[in-house]
């Protein structure tokens, strides 16, 4: 029991420490910070950083994480096909 009325760390909530990813993007001579902040987004965005930390933002009963992962397993068998019939 925490004592002091501090809340615990959120990763404490999900029974243990996390790995945290580092993504360092390092300026180019002559890169204006634009350039490498899109570096970076698209870096970040490949990674799927942002689309982890937006499904941690809450709960997600396993029933509904199972039928989403039904529905893309569906959806990206369906696009299989369809590119093997062409």
């Amino acid at each position: 029991m925490l004592t002091g009325g501090s809340r615990p760390p959120a990763w404490a909530a999900r029974g243990g420490e996390e790995f945290m990813p580092t993504i360092e993007v390092k300026l180019r001579k002559g890169e204006s910070v634009d350039k490498a902040l899109r570096r970076l987004k698209k870096r970040l965005d490949r990674e799927g950083v942002l689309q982890d930390a937006k499904a941690r933002r809450s709960y997600e009963k396993p029933s509904v994480r199972r039928r989403r992962k039904e529905k893309m397993s569906r959806f990206s068998n369906f696009l299989r096909n369809k590119r093997e019939k062409e």
